[in-house]
């Protein structure tokens, strides 16, 4: 495979504004409108959605906020979202050096894609992060809280949600990394039924039930389910930040889309 120094923008324009100015205000004005109490416990990790901002960005950023307090201390990203445009087994890690976005560009945590292609739990796969915005329109995100760090991105294609919980498990060890899973819930259902759903999703979520989560209540169900697989090997505790769906935020009550915002602590 040829190897590709940059994956450029797939979605900015579209998704998120591609004005780095513009960008950089709806984020903080998104970030502002988080209410941070003095006390509370470091995420670990993050379930967020990936929708358009005018969508989902005021729920994302409600997790994001929480990170703010950490920006010195994570160095390192571990980013994983559903495939929405390749259909392929397993999980995809890209041959790109760095990811940019309108904000700049983030560099690629080379070393761990090494390890883990040495192990046989990943496979290199550039097509299918080209045009993926699971993972593009959290990037903008992270570098608004955070200070420097390296990215980790893979997208989940066809795979057992244990095989997600045993890769985080060999790689995601130190409190200098922060994991992001990257997914929207349940699509197009009226209003009340997409609350119902969402709901019950949310407490799957927090109870930590991944077999009550299905790819119709999530589109990164996999992946979501992989990280509720390792937080109950690890004990972790699940807060919800947000509930949410584009009825609430951009759009109509016919058709709508789910978006929750969950942090991951120690218990």
């Amino acid at each position: 495979m040829t190897q590709t120094t940059t994956r450029y923008p797939a979605v900015a324009g579209m998704f998120y504004p591609d004005d780095p100015d513009e960008l950089h205000q709806q984020i903080q004005d998104y970030l502002s409108q988080s209410d941070l109490a003095a006390e509370q416990p470091s995420p670990l990790a993050l379930i967020v959605p990936h929708a358009g901002y005018i969508y989902s960005g005021e729920v994302a950023a409600k997790a994001y906020a929480r990170i703010q307090p950490l920006a010195k201390k994570i160095n390192r990203v571990i980013l994983l979202g559903p495939s929405h445009r390749v259909a392929f087994n397993g999980l995809a890690v890209p041959s790109a050096r760095q990811f940019s976005t309108p904000l700049g560009n983030i560099p690629v945590d080379r070393a761990s894609i090494k390890q883990i292609l040495a192990a046989g739990s990943v496979v290199e796969n550039d097509a299918a992060h080209l045009q993926e915005h699971s993972l593009e329109v959290q990037l903008p995100f992270l570098q608004e809280v955070l200070e420097e760090f390296v990215l980790l991105p893979i997208v989940v294609g066809h795979v057992e949600p244990q095989q997600i919980a045993d890769l985080l498990d060999d790689i995601w060890h130190d409190s200098h990394t922060l994991l992001v899973i990257s997914s929207d819930l349940s699509h197009f259902h009226d209003y009340a039924t997409a609350q119902a759903i969402d709901q019950r999703t949310t407490n799957a979520i927090e109870t930590l039930h991944p077999e009550a989560i299905s790819h119709e209540d999530a589109c990164g169900g996999t992946p979501v389910n992989g990280l509720l697989y390792l937080a109950k090997r690890r004990g972790l505790k699940v807060e919800t930040i947000d509930l949410r769906n584009s009825g609430d935020t951009a759009g109509d009550h016919d058709r709508v889309v789910g978006y929750g915002a969950y942090i991951f602590t120690k218990n």
